[in-house]
């Protein structure tokens, strides 16, 4: 029995520790605008994430508790062989 395109998609993209994600919205009161780069590094409850904001040098600049619909999983490798 193989996947449905649609249930494929939503595990490859997921969210999950360690997952490198984008903002999806400004949060001015974390300092955060849409686009910045972060790690996920904890899941608190089903769609919740600590997710922490490094500069270049690895230093943390914000650590800040998301919803999944905040974020985009972002991918350095292909998802699917062959394509």
């Amino acid at each position: 029995m193989s996947m449905g395109n649609s249930q494929r998609a939503t595990v490859v993209h997921e969210v999950t520790a360690r997952s490198v994600v984008a903002l999806l919205e400004d949060l001015p009161e974390h300092g955060l605008v849409r686009g910045q780069v972060g790690t996920v590094v904890e899941s608190w409850v089903p769609g919740v994430y600590e997710v922490e904001f490094s500069d270049d040098d690895g230093r943390t600049y914000a650590m800040v508790a998301l919803k999944a619909e905040q974020l985009l999983r972002l991918h350095h490798e292909p998802v699917h062989p062959g394509v």
